[in-house]
């Protein structure tokens, strides 16, 4: 099968086939229908964080169930699924106290002296946050996946796979907004439009979209921002969110990944407010912020895969699809092949796009 492989950091993914194992015993075969192409795959792409190499990156994917393992009860062949990098064991500490999100155990994966899910020639290539989804097919643990209803397309239940369950998620599940609450969101990419959409599902009052690009913004409208500001146009973009909010806003979302615009989520903040990083700072990078500005209650906290429970979230956000709440339409500039998919990351570095969605046959 074909599938787009990361041999280096700075070097561009190369089309090459690649070879699948059988479906161990609860391991679900799925067959690709599409996959985003997510910022986190181009953070390791551009060296800010590592992966192992040979390896077949994405993870934002949709597809439909071809074979499965000889213990799976869960799924069978023809469901539709979602793949989900918060892959769970279900027995961890994590996961028995209601944080599956964090689960690291390694029996999701295959133990040392098995036979390799993927492999070239032999060899075995590495399986990106135990998916690999920029390839026709996918060999996972069952617990990477959650089944879906049939009538909700495929190309749009891909952008739930991570974008908008981490968008969302992070507004309902990791800071718990208000109703009536003053919201800003910093970037208005693939995530930071999902904060936009689940900050106007959950009832926020005010929602402040923030970003570079006119048309991101214009896009962000139409997820929900009832107010605008291009950081590029504002010497400074803290007083003027205060300017907009007297005091500054009960909840901050960071969804680019860059240390000075984590720090301003922070300091955009009133009283008792919560900024929450949603982008991936690069690795190693540290933050300030005012201590004395924690004697007013005001807190700092990330946010990991929107802090999910995946096979209660994902079904759910299918409905606000089809019930016209979450707008999915409007986040796809691009339907691709696979072998556009170094163009669609140059398009991500440029910041022309919020996704596009590489769709296979």
């Amino acid at each position: 099968m074909k599938a787009a492989m990361f041999h280096a950091p700075h070097q561009p993914l190369s089309i090459e086939d690649v070879e699948l194992d059988e479906p161990g015993p609860r391991e679900v075969l799925v067959k690709t229908a599409a996959c985003g192409v997510c910022h986190s795959d181009l953070h390791y792409i551009d060296g800010h964080y590592k992966c192992e190499a040979p390896a077949v990156l994405g993870h934002e994917a949709a597809g439909v169930v071809e074979k499965v393992g000889s213990a799976i009860t869960y799924l069978e062949p023809g469901d539709h699924v979602i793949s989900c990098l918060s892959v769970f064991c279900g027995d961890c500490e994590y996961c028995t106290t209601g944080r599956p999100f964090n689960c690291m155990s390694p029996d999701v994966a295959r133990r040392e002296g098995e036979p390799p899910r993927i492999s070239q020639n032999g060899k075995p290539i590495h399986q990106f946050f135990d998916l690999s989804a920029f390839a026709e097919k996918m060999l996972v643990h069952e617990h990477a996946l959650v089944k879906i209803r049939k009538d909700m397309p495929l190309d749009r239940a891909a952008l739930i796979g991570c974008g908008v369950t981490t968008g969302v998620g992070a507004v309902v599940n990791t800071a718990r907004i208000e109703v009536g609450s003053a919201v800003a969101v910093i970037g208005c990419g693939g995530v930071g439009l999902a904060a936009v959409n689940g900050a106007a599902i959950a009832g926020a009052g005010r929602i402040i979209a923030i970003d570079m690009n006119d048309a991101k913004l214009e896009l962000a409208k139409r997820f929900g921002a009832t107010h605008t500001i291009n950081a590029s146009e504002e010497e400074n973009v803290v007083k003027a969110v205060k300017r907009m909010t007297n005091r500054g806003v009960d909840y901050a979302f960071e969804a680019i990944g860059l240390r000075e615009t984590a720090e301003q989520a922070f300091k955009m903040l009133r009283p008792s407010g919560t900024a929450t990083v949603i982008g991936m700072v690069p690795a190693g990078q540290m933050m300030e912020i005012h201590a004395a500005e924690l004697l007013l209650e005001k807190k700092l906290q990330g946010s990991n895969m929107g802090s999910n429970r995946f096979r209660v979230d994902m079904p759910r956000y299918v409905d606000f699809y089809l019930d016209k709440k979450l707008h999915l339409d409007d986040m796809i500039a691009r339907r691709i092949d696979l072998e556009q998919v170094n163009e669609a990351f140059e398009e991500m570095r440029r910041g022309d796009v919020a996704r596009s969605v590489i769709m296979f046959d």
